[in-house]
This record gives structure tokens, sequence and C-alpha cells, in this order.
């Protein structure tokens, strides 16, 4: 696995951190980052497959006909 360093804004760390931990929904910070990082493409993908933008595993576009 691949490790990535980035600049976090203190505000958005903090926010961050109270989801963190044995009374938070993820184990460490780096599952946060990785749960939002899969959220966010999943989103992305949706959005591009309602303009057409996708391709299917064959290279044709998702939905054309």
């Amino acid at each position: 696995m691949a490790k990535v360093s980035v600049e976090i804004p203190n505000e958005l760390l903090a926010d961050l951190d109270e989801h963190v931990g044995d009374e938070g929904k993820f184990v460490n910070r780096s599952d946060a980052i990785r749960a939002s990082i899969r959220k966010t493409l999943d989103t992305l993908d949706d959005i591009d497959q309602r303009h057409g933008r996708l391709e299917d595993e064959d290279g044709s576009e998702a939905g054309a006909e």
C-alpha cells in the first residue's frame, strides 16, 4: 500500500478526530481518510454515469446502445 502525505487544515483534522477512536466510527485517521476517498470516488462515478462519461469494461460508453 502506498503512503501519501498531505497537509490538512487544523479545523478539518479536529473534526475528523471526533470520529476516530474507541468511541468513533473509524479505528484511526488513515481508515477515516480511506473511507472518505472511496465515498468521494463513488460519488464522482455516479455523476459521470449520469452524464454518460463512464465506459464499460469493453470500452463502450455506459448506457450507449
